[in-house]
């Protein structure tokens, strides 16, 4: 791949891995600390209203991409890509996905600067980007948001504080780095 690759076109090249998570109004309950015999109080609420985060997550340099759409379907992964592929336009992406039904490639338009690399079926342990979505969410629990605006701007601002040192200490793992560096960066 890297023979073919334009180099006038792409002054560099980067991995990102991507996948989506689901956040909504019902509170997820976790653990809490509290005094030693105090039982904790956690306001619940059971709404099924929900919002999604696409993200693309690169464990070489710890950037990331993300987005907040009301749903999964393979138009608005197509429309994410496209999104995507603007960020860093002279940037070529190798983006790991996964195997959701959505993330089907024969009917959509893949823009030049990304190359999608599937990961085997059932294997979510290979994505870094469960971690993301677990760091976050170890966040989200215990939580009440009023209504969904409130909600998206807590995941507003907590994916706006993630640094590239934060995002490549969960993503990293020298098997992939490793890898990269061996095709890319010679």
């Amino acid at each position: 791949m890297r023979l073919s690759l334009n180099k006038k076109r792409y002054v560099d090249v980067n991995l990102y891995f991507q996948d989506e998570a689901r956040f909504g109004l019902m509170t997820h309950l976790g653990k809490f600390l509290t005094a030693s015999g105090v039982k904790p109080i956690v306001e619940y609420q059971h709404v099924f209203k929900t919002t999604y985060l696409y993200g693309s997550y690169s464990p070489i340099n710890g950037d990331s991409f993300v987005w907040e759409i009301n749903g999964v379907n393979t138009t608005i992964f197509e429309a994410y890509l496209k999104e995507f592929s603007l960020y860093k336009p002279n940037e070529y992406k190798i983006v790991v996905i996964n195997n959701a039904g959505f993330h089907s490639v024969k009917n959509i338009e893949i823009p030049d600067n990304i190359y999608l690399l599937n990961i085997p079926p059932y294997s979510p342990e290979l994505n870094p980007c469960e971690q993301v979505w677990q760091y976050i969410k170890n966040r989200y629990k215990n939580q009440r948001f009023k209504n969904m605006e409130e909600l998206k701007d807590w995941l507003h601002q907590f994916v706006k504080k993630m640094d590239n040192q934060l995002i490549k200490s969960i993503t990293s793992n020298h098997h992939y780095i490793d890898a990269f560096y061996a095709s890319f960066k010679k």
